[in-house]
């Protein structure tokens, strides 16, 4: 528990270095960006390449992928549920809802958590591949499916291999499967590279944070408390669920698992609501009190899965 503690601490100390340096004015939104694309198109794609690379094929694909799908599954559908049926929301609303409350920001916080608080990369990689290859391209089609969106049927079929995620990623599934090994003179440079990827996205995180508006509107609370519900609470239970008593998976398996399952709305939710003009509020403030809650929820699970 000593050694879960202090990697979560080490991750919030950068996430704070992040916020204070954004509340005094030395980083604003040029820089966070100036981060996130630095960390988006140079460090981690090779940061995955190696995660993925390095990763146990039969944990790729295995009961630990199964489970992560079940629990994203029964919340998305609990929420599509509760959406149309309780609130009378629109679909183009409750598809943007649900992507929410089941995409989870896997790269700027599931890679340095795997990383210090699980202590192996790899435990971020099957949900990484899992969204970057099925589940973003399952929303996109939803969300054009159901309105019309800024981003094209040629953009949607493109994403995935124009993505620089994906593509470090499954370069890495590439080396994984075939057992090749990689020489130092290649992944040296690699190692080096995408050494950068986790201290910059914490950072970028914390200026996020600082700059983010405060969710507001009394008429989205209840829907929002909801979703903090399903994202925090419901989708590590499901997953627990299919990991351990259904599956019955190894203590490590099943922490991992639910400890992926716990991580908050991924950033890049709101960008797509932006983009297609879709439940725009609802997205940012979900990615604002999932990630404000996220880090308490996730040492609640260590300590009880611990304890247990």
């Amino acid at each position: 528990m000593v050694a879960v503690l202090q990697g979560f601490w080490l991750i919030a100390v950068v996430i704070a270095v992040g916020w204070l340096i954004a509340h005094t004015g030395l980083f604003g939104r040029e820089g966070q960006q100036m981060l996130a694309r630095l960390t988006f198109w140079v460090g981690s794609p090779a940061l995955l390449f190696l995660v993925v690379a390095d990763a146990d094929v039969s944990v790729l694909f295995s009961g630990f992928l199964i489970a992560t799908v079940a629990g994203v599954l029964v919340t998305a559908g609990l929420y599509l549920l509760f959406a149309r049926v309780v609130l009378r929301r629109p679909l183009s609303h409750a598809v943007m809802g649900g992507m929410s409350v089941s995409y989870v920001n896997s790269n700027n916080l599931g890679v340095p958590i795997a990383v210090y608080v699980l202590g192996d990369a790899s435990w971020a990689a099957p949900i990484l591949l899992m969204q970057l290859l099925f589940l973003q391209p399952m929303w996109l089609a939803a969300l054009d499916a159901t309105g019309q969106g800024k981003v094209s049927l040629r953009r949607l079929v493109m994403s995935p291999i124009t993505n620089p995620l994906t593509i470090g990623s499954v370069l890495g599934l590439v080396v994984a499967v075939t057992g090749v090994q990689l020489p130092p003179v290649v992944r040296d440079p690699v190692d080096l590279i995408g050494g950068l990827a986790i201290p910059c996205m914490l950072l970028a995180f914390g200026i996020s944070l600082r700059l983010s508006p405060v969710p507001r509107g009394r008429d989205n609370l209840a829907e929002l408390g909801a979703m903090v519900l399903l994202k925090l609470a419901v989708m590590p239970a499901a997953t627990w669920l299919v990991a351990g008593p259904i599956l019955g998976l190894s203590t490590a398996e099943v922490l991992g698992a639910v400890v992926m399952a716990s991580l908050p709305t991924a950033q890049n939710v709101f960008i797509l609501a932006v983009a297609y003009r879709r439940g725009e509020n609802l997205a940012r403030d979900s990615v604002f009190a999932t990630t404000f809650l996220a880090m308490p929820a996730m040492l609640l699970v260590v300590t009880w899965m611990g304890v247990g």
